[in-house]
């Protein structure tokens, strides 16, 4: 391959942005991808409904982020969520946002946004190579394994946008950390479900969905659902708390957020004749099935008191499902082995962009519109120096 020019390793969302930046700065562009397609996760991603930001202002937008919203901030501040649906637009991508803020293509897929972008990377005259393998540096050479055999080449200037440790079969499997292993902070899992083992009685629940609670975990709160898995609980509700669960805050979840202690107490305390318990909480709170097996399978033997518990039912858990299952990752390549521009400081020329970076956020439009924003400030850094 030719000398010179910009190399960007991964076509998902934070390489592809890369790649868009440096063409339309004049660069030619290879862009290297090992697996046989691009954006396999971002495609995934799309199957429920492709959230790509969320409708808020960026001071709050930005604390979803945590610790990582300093480093984070002037790129978000350079392309933000009114950035990304612009963006999308301007690929014919016409957006909407839901009644949560969370905001997504009208026609909710992933596909027609890629076709569109893609077909605009190659008329930018971006070149993209499948199943090109990076497998480290030789030097100044960049070196890959790919079907036609070891190709070295030998950019102006690099991006890395490799992505995290998680869903390794569409691409992330955090291999490239084997060439960083110094600037890389271990992976642990994001956005994932946790581990219960259920007794027999969960067994007709399993795969429902649980609507209308609140999940408390330390300081963290959610207000959306969780399904009961045959493994243990996952889905968005969970997801937001995932973070404090990791980190130790125990679990607790509101079964009744809409109506208060008092209530709950004042209709359990009706009397209940011949009716067993079970049947006395079915009627007297209306509970469905899958909240009142939650009810007997973590609070039994019930205490005299039962409202308390109806309203912060303690969740035990065993710990996150595993990481290569997990939405996205924490962990990856240090802030403080980047420069502003988010060149590695031992290698110059080579930038990072994406969820290879040391960052996490909540499912919600945050990891793409990041991803992106990224992607473009990367890809402008690197632009400038080559």
């Amino acid at each position: 391959m030719k000398t010179g020019g910009a190399l960007v390793i991964g076509a998902g969302p934070a390489g592809l942005m890369a790649a868009e930046t440096l063409a339309q700065a004049g660069m030619r562009v290879t862009v290297a991808e090992a697996m046989p397609s691009p954006a396999r996760k971002l495609l995934m991603a799309g199957k429920s409904g492709l959230n790509l930001t969320k409708d808020e202002p960026i001071e709050s937008f930005l604390a979803a982020y945590g610790a990582a919203a300093e480093p984070l901030a002037p790129m978000l501040h350079a392309f933000g969520p009114d950035a990304v649906r612009e963006w999308a637009e301007g690929l014919g991508q016409p957006v909407f946002a839901g009644s949560t803020g969370r905001v997504f293509p009208r026609a909710m897929k992933a596909s027609p946004l890629l076709r569109t972008w893609l077909a605009r990377l190659d008329s930018l005259g971006v070149s993209l190579r499948r199943r090109w393998r990076w497998t480290g540096w030789e030097g100044d050479a960049v070196c890959f394994d790919t079907p036609e055999g070891r190709q070295r080449v030998t950019p102006a200037v690099t991006v890395l946008a490799c992505g995290g440790a998680s869903w390794a079969r569409l691409g992330s499997d955090g291999g490239w950390a084997a060439h960083l292993p110094e600037l890389t902070a271990p992976f642990q899992p994001a956005n994932m479900g946790f581990r219960v083992d259920w007794s027999g009685h969960m067994a007709p629940h399993l795969g429902r969905a649980v609507k209308g609670v609140r999940l408390q975990a330390g300081a963290a709160t959610s207000r959306g659902e969780f399904v009961i898995s045959a493994r243990g609980i996952e889905g968005g509700g969970v997801y937001e708390v995932s973070r404090a669960l990791r980190e130790g805050a125990t679990l607790s979840v509101d079964l009744m957020p809409d109506v208060p202690l008092d209530e709950v107490r004042a209709r359990l305390d009706r009397p209940r004749g011949k009716a067993s318990m079970g049947n006395h909480l079915r009627k007297a709170l209306k509970l469905p099935a899958a909240k009142q097996a939650l009810l007997m399978e973590f609070a039994r033997p019930l205490p005299a008191d039962v409202a308390p518990i109806v309203k912060a039912l303690p969740v035990r858990h065993a710990g996150p499902l595993p990481l290569d299952e997990a939405i996205s990752v924490a962990g990856g390549l240090r802030w403080d082995a980047l420069d502003a521009g988010l060149m590695l400081r031992d290698r110059p020329g080579v930038f990072a962009a994406g969820e290879m970076l040391d960052w996490e956020a909540p499912t919600g439009g945050y990891l793409i519109t990041a991803c992106l924003a990224t992607g473009r400030w990367a890809g402008r850094a690197a632009a400038e120096r080559g």
